[in-house]
């Protein structure tokens, strides 16, 4: 038979359990599928485009800047998105993303330095993709799962929130302006 004492103590550590795990949930994409304007995948990511932005430590200081250069195009609707980031100090890394369509209204997403595949999905003027990426580290390959959230500003203008995560722990945040470049 368990004392008053205990009961308490399980029942607060059951509360605190339900507070770590709703404090964990993050938003659905569908929250914004009323929102504009609409976040077309296709349309978005065909042609040139541009992006630039900061890489934050898990402190929340920027530790780095980058420049790039996407460029999308469609075949059959499966999409292909090559993407060239030059940072601050020289570096310059490469990426070519493939997006698959899904019969649940989705695309599969992979790219040369993803593990696996990511989901990508969007609603309204939202689109969300979880991956896990290799990132160059003193001399090393850190595999962080990336959480992407993109939101269309205006026709043309997406901004991009993204925090890595190692072990369930948020390691580093990017902060990026994509934007098409008209002829």
């Amino acid at each position: 038979m368990r004392t008053l004492w205990q009961n308490t103590i399980v029942k607060i550590a059951a509360l605190l359990c339900v507070v770590l795990l709703t404090a964990c949930s993050t938003p659905d994409v569908s929250l914004y599928e009323k929102n504009e304007p609409e976040f077309n995948l296709e349309t978005f990511f065909s042609g040139e485009l541009t992006a630039h932005g900061i890489l934050k430590n898990r402190s929340g200081e920027v530790i780095r800047y980058f420049n790039a250069t996407l460029d999308g195009s469609w075949e059959d609707g499966v999409g292909t998105l090559a993407e060239v980031f030059v940072f601050d100090d020289g570096e310059v890394q490469n990426r070519t993303w493939t997006m698959t369509p899904n019969d649940q209204g989705t695309y599969t997403a992979t790219a040369n330095d993803v593990v696996g595949s990511g989901e990508v999905r969007s609603a309204g003027n939202a689109l969300f993709m979880k991956y896990v990426l290799q990132v160059p580290y003193n001399g090393d390959i850190l595999e962080v799962t990336v959480d992407d959230r993109m939101y269309m500003v205006k026709d043309g203008v997406v901004m991009n929130e993204s925090v890595m995560t190692k072990f369930g722990f948020e390691v580093g945040y990017l902060s990026i302006v994509i934007q098409q470049v008209k002829p």
